[in-house]
C-alpha cells in the first residue's frame, strides 16, 4: 500500500498526489508491483518506480515491459550508464562489439559512451528493471510517451512520436544514435 505524500503539483496526464515518485520527499517509500507513474513509450509500457526527484539526481529506476521482439535501434548515452535487471522474458544485450544472452535473474550493465542495444526474443515478451544513473531518463520517458490508462504492453499498431521528435527529445537529454554493425 502506498502512503499519501504531499505534493505542490496540480494533476496532469501523469502526476498525482498518491505517486511518490512525483514529488521531491526526505522519506523512503514502498510500491506494489503495478504501482508508479506509468507510460506508454515508444511501444513499450514504462512505469517509473523511483524518479530523480525522489534521489537528488541520482538515480532514475522503471519497470520497463517490452513485447516480443522489441528492439531499439543502437544508440548511446553521453551521460548516463544503464543497469537492466531481467524479470521476464529472454534478451540480447549489445556493448560496443560484446554480444550477451540473458534471462530472468541476469543484469546486464551498459555503460555511458558506449554504443549498445538490446533485444528481446520473439518467443515472448520481457521485463526490466531499467535503472539509470544518474538521474534523467525518465524525463525523456515523459517528454515522448502517454500517460497509460491501463496497465498492458501495447501492441503493433500503438501510435508513435515521429522520428524527428524523438531524435530531438532524445538528443537534448544527451541520447544519440549509433550505427549499426
Amino acid at each position: 500500500m502506498t502512503a499519501d505524500i504531499p505534493s505542490d503539483h496540480e494533476e496532469d496526464t501523469a502526476v498525482s498526489s498518491t505517486d511518490p515518485t512525483a514529488t521531491p520527499h526526505t522519506g523512503g517509500f514502498v510500491l506494489g508491483v503495478d504501482e508508479g507513474n506509468a507510460f506508454f513509450w515508444l511501444g513499450s509500457l514504462t512505469i517509473t518506480k523511483v524518479g530523480g526527484q525522489s534521489t537528488k539526481g541520482g538515480v532514475d529506476i522503471v519497470d520497463h515491459r517490452v513485447p516480443a521482439g522489441y528492439a531499439p535501434p543502437r544508440h548511446v548515452h553521453r551521460s548516463q550508464d544503464e543497469t537492466f535487471y531481467v524479470l521476464e522474458g529472454h534478451f540480447t544485450f549489445r556493448c560496443g562489439d560484446q554480444t550477451w544472452q540473458a534471462g530472468p535473474g541476469s543484469l546486464g550493465f551498459l555503460p555511458r559512451d558506449v554504443p549498445h542495444g538490446f533485444a528481446v526474443s520473439d518467443d515472448g515478451p520481457g521485463r526490466t528493471l531499467l535503472i539509470n544513473a544518474p538521474a534523467g531518463f525518465t524525463e525523456v520517458i515523459s517528454e515522448l510517451g502517454e500517460h497509460a490508462s491501463e496497465l498492458v504492453v501495447p501492441g503493433p499498431d500503438v501510435a508513435m512520436p515521429g522520428p524527428a521528435r524523438i531524435k530531438a527529445i532524445s538528443e537534448a537529454h544527451g541520447i544519440f544514435g549509433a550505427p549499426e554493425r
